[in-house]
């Protein structure tokens, strides 16, 4: 564990987060959640602790430079992803966890106390099916959907001018000028993952208009 701790420190200075040590050390202990929980609840493919901390954890903190709004959704979060390590590093924001999937949600539920984190919420739902109220500033997502679905499924959770970020690996990457006339692409950002010889990326769209 004192390996894991060293690299996550060394992998949050790469990325110039600056975390508390509280928040490594949640950090830490969701780690430990996630590969228990994932002996019994399949949450991930990936079983060894070190691969675990830089494929998901390194992974999902590559993004958080780039993140902004004070109400955010993690749809198709499955193990909480990206959303628990963006609701340990924004404790002022509100990140909430939306997954279909019962076991995945009860992990979260779990997570969610042992971690203490209350500036989250699970919710088990499909998202064409979750109304919020009011509208999120934000839609976060990883390996989610390709893009047009995403956009498809997910566009009544923000209004005309909120987010999304979609991480992708440059390998999926899709022909982005034949995306509907419903986005803007604002910015397509290479992410360096501490760590990880493979290609990620991070693609901002801005909701240009409503649909009737």
């Amino acid at each position: 564990m004192d390996d894991l701790n060293s690299l996550l420190k060394f992998g949050v200075a790469d990325l110039k987060l600056g975390l508390s040590s509280e928040q490594i050390e949640k950090l830490i202990s969701y780690l430990t959640l996630l590969q228990k929980w994932n002996k019994v609840y399949n949450l991930t493919a990936i079983r060894d602790p070190k691969e675990m901390l830089i494929k998901h954890l390194l992974d999902s903190l590559a993004v958080v430079p780039h993140i902004n709004g004070e109400r955010l959704i993690d749809v198709g979060t499955g193990g909480g992803l990206p959303g628990i390590p963006l609701a340990i590093c924004f404790p002022e924001k509100q990140i909430d966890l939306l997954d279909s999937n019962s076991k995945k949600t009860r992990f979260l539920i779990q997570a969610k106390a042992e971690l203490g984190l209350t500036n989250t919420k699970v919710i088990h739902s499909r998202v064409e099916e979750y109304l919020p109220e009011p509208p999120y500033d934000g839609v976060v997502s990883r390996a989610f959907a390709a893009m047009e679905d995403m956009l498809h499924w997910t566009h009544h959770l923000i209004p005309k001018g909120g987010s999304w970020w979609a991480m992708k690996a440059q390998k999926d990457f899709e022909d982005l000028s034949k995306l509907p006339g419903l986005i803007k692409i604002d910015q397509v950002i290479d992410l360096d993952v501490p760590y990880l010889d493979a290609e990620r990326m991070l693609v901002k769209g801005i909701k240009s208009k409503s649909l009737t």
